[in-house]
């Protein structure tokens, strides 16, 4: 029996119903890594995160949601703290496993669907998401928010630095003030503690970077 259209399409994501920037693009995440280092990999951590790593931000065990090729889950790493890395893409994750070797810091990388964290079958004391939260559309980002409550307890804080929606040059999926607020506003389980405007780092923005947002979050 010739094979239907929606599985094929399944089968090209992983197993799993695609998401909305990948049927934007039609392509699978995996799919950013296949000619040479994707638009957010810079090659070395967001310099907010490694602010944020100076004050002593994280604590706990660290979960990178969205480690791409391992950077911020390394520089956490490096603390001396348990900082587990995932991310949708499986050619971002071996290459993540490899940097892991060759500096030889001892950090873990795992295949794993962000908006269904539970799977993990742990909790975690601190959240980082570079670049994450951004990609999903209204829909996405309630099942994402819900998916980081399942792996937290109250008192758990999550990082974000996400595009921002001001300034020409902003770059592609930003959010707006409002769209952050509403992500993480009453009944989600989170609490806003900070939102500032910041600057994230790409391969194609420039020593100034990209409009972004720097926000701190409360599970409550």
């Amino acid at each position: 029996m010739p094979e239907r259209p929606a599985d094929h399409a399944v089968d090209r994501f992983g197993g799993r119903p695609p998401t909305s920037h990948e049927r934007m693009t039609g392509q699978p995440w995996d799919a950013s890594y296949d000619d040479g280092p994707a638009p957010w990999d810079t090659g070395r951590p967001q310099p907010p995160f490694v602010r944020l790593a100076a004050e002593g931000a994280f604590s706990g065990t660290v979960l990178d949601a969205r480690c791409g090729t391992g950077e911020h889950a390394l520089l956490v790493a490096s603390l001396g703290l348990p900082a587990p890395g995932v991310d949708v893409a499986a050619t971002a994750v071996a290459m993540a496993r490899a940097k892991s070797a060759e500096r030889g810091i001892d950090a873990e990388f795992a295949v794993a669907d962000a908006l269904h964290l539970e799977r993990l079958g742990r909790t975690f004391d601190t959240v980082l998401d570079c670049g994450l939260v951004h990609t999903f559309d209204a829909a996405e980002r309630a099942t994402y928010v819900a998916s980081l409550a399942a792996v937290t307890e109250p008192g758990a804080t999550l990082h974000v630095l996400c595009l921002r929606d001001e300034g020409p040059d902003a770059g592609p999926h930003p959010l707006s003030r409002a769209d952050i607020e509403s992500a993480f506003g009453p009944g989600t389980g989170w609490r806003i503690a900070s939102l500032d405007a910041d600057r994230v780092q790409t391969r194609f923005h420039g020593d100034g970077g990209a409009p972004a947002w720097l926000a701190e979050v409360r599970r409550i």
